[in-house]
């Protein structure tokens, strides 16, 4: 007998038992399946979606399994007739599957690759999708981000990357588990970026309609602020009225300004004086002339980017004006709060709270907070603080979402959910949103 729990309750399947009016004596269901108690509450619309992806996952496990088997068996097949040229046994086994798919032998390869992950290096994750626990996308970014690993690198991280799966959105869990990795190899992180910064190379590549892209491949605080500089800049040009360019077009438009011209004379005053932010958070004793090997495995990390060698963290803290510096061990002098005295947060409260969150706080978001709005959680005109406690950076669309969609949404401040955002949607479901970072409480010993 098996099981699928879903919102409805506890569907049990007796596999190989005649049930009346099913012809041939196919699976019968149990009579517990609809409850009976008066109390019951029929499921909403959401639940029956959830439903629906609940058996969608547990269909494409059995998909993998049935791929896996299928590989399996021509294998043999061709070994029993002496075929031995298994890359062609192999490109015959894709081109059949995609035949019989009728999808391209490049997505029937990913899925025989794919299938083989799971079934041999990952059945942990494959019992979890047939359980409806992860979803399909969750186990696709777990094997894409595994998979290079050493053996033993891998086995470091697989329990807590099986946690964050199922827990975590699939953008959330992709980024967490990026950062679990960067630490889990971060021994070796100067040699493998040293290594690549060898590949760094741009490119133009044909499009049509008379378009091209342009692609660099570059060291990721740089491209980064690159980013963040042509943003701020298009966002600045856009703001007179009458500017009806939407931001990737008013990016598109500056980046090619800055590179043609170098200098940008037809840009308003206000957005020639812009330059890159990126914030880079350090062990405090990173910037002192320790030698790396004592810092037991300490990491820079740059938000928006991740773990960067030690070396290059002291190069970019040495005083550059465009970098804030965030010391990880604590500051008592930090500005928390200025409570009811002013509505817009000083800088150095706008700069925390969008450190400690380094994301969007609405679910799943991965908006980087330095292209947020900065939120009241409780607004200004019912009383709201601006304080710490009371601040959340909210992509624009989610902003909305949150004062007009139906959501409401308040701040944790137990210790345990220093920082964190629950938000309770138009269903009333909950959802807690945790920032990246934690704010150091400091209490007084007693006695």
């Amino acid at each position: 007998m098996s099981e699928v729990v879903g919102s409805v309750g506890v569907m049990k399947v007796i596999d190989g038992i005649g049930s009346p009016g099913i012809p041939g004596g196919a699976d019968a269901v149990e009579d517990d399946v609809f409850p009976c108690d008066p109390g019951w509450v029929p499921p909403d619309a959401l639940d029956l979606i959830c439903d629906a992806g609940a058996m969608v996952a547990v269909f494409t496990a059995e998909r993998y399994r049935r791929v896996a088997a299928y590989r399996r068996e021509a294998l043999a097949e061709a070994a029993g007739r002496g075929r031995g040229l298994i890359d062609v046994v192999e490109r015959a086994i894709r081109l059949e599957l995609a035949a019989a798919l009728r999808v391209t032998e490049h997505a029937a390869g990913l899925l025989i690759t794919q299938a083989q992950a799971l079934e041999i290096r990952y059945p942990a994750a494959l019992d979890a999708l047939g359980s409806a626990r992860v979803t399909e996308r969750h186990v696709q970014v777990l094997i894409e981000l595994l998979d290079p690993l050493t053996p033993g690198e891998c086995d470091a991280v697989f329990a807590q990357a099986m946690v964050l799966a199922e827990t975590e959105p699939v953008g959330t869990f992709r980024r967490r588990l990026r950062a679990l990795i960067d630490q889990t190899r971060v021994e070796t992180l100067p040699e493998r970026h040293e290594w690549a910064l060898r590949e760094r190379r741009v490119f133009v590549e044909p499009a049509d309609e008379g378009m091209a892209w342009l692609t660099a491949y570059l060291p990721a605080v740089e491209a980064h602020a690159i980013h963040g500089r042509i943003t701020a800049i298009a966002k600045t040009v856009t703001a007179p009225d009458g500017d009806e360019r939407t931001l990737d077009q008013a990016r598109a438009d500056v980046f090619g300004d800055l590179l043609i011209d170098g200098t940008c004379t037809d840009h308003p005053e206000a957005a020639r004086g812009i330059r890159a932010t990126v914030v880079v958070t350090v062990p405090a004793l990173a910037l002192l002339d320790t030698p790396t090997d004592a810092l037991n495995g300490g990491f820079a990390v740059v938000d928006g980017v991740g773990p960067i060698p030690i070396e290059r963290a002291r190069e970019l803290c040495g005083g550059a004006d465009g970098w804030m510096r965030v010391l990880t061990h604590p500051d008592t002098g930090a500005v928390v709060s200025v409570g009811r005295e002013r509505y817009r947060p000083p800088p150095a409260l706008q700069k925390l709270a969008r450190w400690r969150a380094a994301r969007c706080m609405a679910p799943g978001c991965g908006t980087p907070a330095d292209r947020c709005d900065l939120d009241h959680t409780l607004a200004w005109e019912h009383g709201g603080h601006t304080a710490l406690t009371n601040l959340a950076p909210l992509c624009r669309g989610h902003h909305t979402v949150k004062h007009h969609g139906g959501w409401r949404v308040h701040q944790l401040t137990d210790p345990a959910h220093s920082g964190a955002l629950e938000w309770v949607s138009p269903y009333g479901r909950r959802y807690t949103v945790a920032p990246e970072r934690t704010i150091p409480v400091f209490t007084t010993a007693a006695g």
